[in-house]
């Protein structure tokens, strides 16, 4: 069996290059085809796994609640720094964790130096993951006594303190001082860089209280194992509305919805541009059945004499089958090499916008082979079929 199948293919091979030519002709379309899908795939899925990579090096990002700014009087709904504890009382049965949040801009001041970027709160529960270049991490001692100790990164170390070692460093934060108790490492992807996620600062929550008493940007809260977000939101906004009245309006976010959301819009974009890229599957499957039919009408005379000195018809149609497979293959397998140039080639310019994107190899093989076996198979079909039914003696006399 594997001698004939290695015939078979050379006989496909001395067939295919005698017209050389017009199969290269043919197999323009699974090029084109193949190459556009790969493509297509190969950077929508390293962007959507670079993004996702990115995002979750941020830590679980719990869920948001927020005063809707749309409704009448924000003000009477605003949360103060107070509500975090009547709500973790009130509703503790589905809340794991509960902390006021603050996002505001600071001036930074350090040896003469100066530097405007946006502070947030955090507590070892929300404290963004990255790892540390320096220093240590945030802890819970920190956050218990209000510690007027800060975490950088890398970008706003270098910004402010050039070459010299931030921690252990005091920094002027606005009416306040803290002490630099550690570094973050660099965070990538311009995408973010350019949301300000690269240069920032962060501070314990009850230190970022006594700097900007008042009411509360949002609160950043952990549900309890087994408990949904609606059912989150529904028994914190009965609190805040018992506390600020009953026409007041919140706001939910949920950051892991909403990146499952985005990775569905790039999914949806790049199954549709793929459908592009299979309607020209599809033309050059066409091609490639009317090729084999005009190869087919050629080698009447051909097909005959096999037949005539014993060829089955399963012999023939194996012939003309793996003909057509291999000129699919041949055609996969080029489009399947500038689609993967173009997916390297571009994955600087992925890795530069999303962070780290790994490209999907074993999906761009799958897809490369799945489809050149597709295409051949249905499309060399009927060309084949109808070779094994030729009659020997009206072929003879063709």
């Amino acid at each position: 069996m594997l001698t004939r199948t290695r015939d078979y293919l050379a006989e496909a091979f001395t067939a295919i290059w005698r017209n050389r030519t017009r199969s290269i002709l043919t197999m323009l379309g699974m090029i084109i085809g193949t190459s556009s899908i790969i493509a297509v795939l190969g950077i929508s899925r390293a962007a959507s796994g670079g993004i996702t990579g990115t995002l979750a090096s941020f830590g679980d990002p719990g869920i948001t609640i927020a005063v809707d700014p749309n409704q009448e009087d924000p003000r009477a709904a605003a949360i103060q720094y107070r509500d975090a504890r009547t709500i973790a009382i009130d509703a503790g049965s589905v809340l794991s964790y509960i902390e006021p949040s603050y996002t505001r801009s600071f001036k930074l001041r350090w040896n003469g130096k100066t530097t405007t970027t946006f502070v947030a709160s955090a507590s070892p529960r929300s404290q963004v993951s990255l790892t540390l270049r320096d220093g240590r991490a945030l802890a819970e001692d920190d956050v218990a006594s209000g510690a007027h100790v800060c975490w950088i990164t890398s970008e706003l170390a270098t910004k402010l303190f050039r070459d010299t070692p931030p921690t252990g460093q005091v920094i002027d934060l606005g009416p306040t001082r803290c002490t630099v108790a550690g570094v973050f490492n660099e965070v990538k992807g311009s995408i973010f860089n350019s949301i300000g996620a690269s240069d920032f600062l962060i501070l314990p929550y009850t230190t970022f209280h006594g700097i900007a008493p008042g009411p509360v940007d949002s609160l950043t809260i952990y549900g309890a194992p087994g408990v949904d977000v609606p059912r989150i939101s529904d028994a914190v906004y009965g609190v805040l509305q018992r506390l600020h009245g009953v026409r007041t309006q919140y706001i939910t976010q949920d950051s892991t919805a909403q990146l499952a959301g985005f990775n569905s819009v790039l999914g949806i974009i790049a199954v549709g541009l793929t459908g592009i890229g299979g309607v020209a599957l599809i033309v050059a499957g066409i091609g490639i059945m009317n090729i084999m039919l005009v190869s087919v009408t050629e080698r009447t005379r051909e097909i005959g004499l096999r037949k005539a000195i014993g060829a089955k018809r399963s012999d023939v149609l194996q012939q003309f089958l793996f003909e057509a497979i291999l000129l699919a293959f041949m055609g996969g397998g080029v489009g399947t090499l500038i689609g993967f140039t173009v997916t390297v080639l571009a994955y600087s310019s992925v890795e530069n916008l999303v962070g780290p994107a790994p490209i999907p190899y074993l999906l761009i093989i799958s897809v490369a082979v799945g489809f050149s076996t597709l295409v051949g198979c249905v499309f060399g079909t009927y060309p084949a079929i109808r070779a094994a039914r030729l009659d020997p003696i009206a072929a003879l006399r063709s």
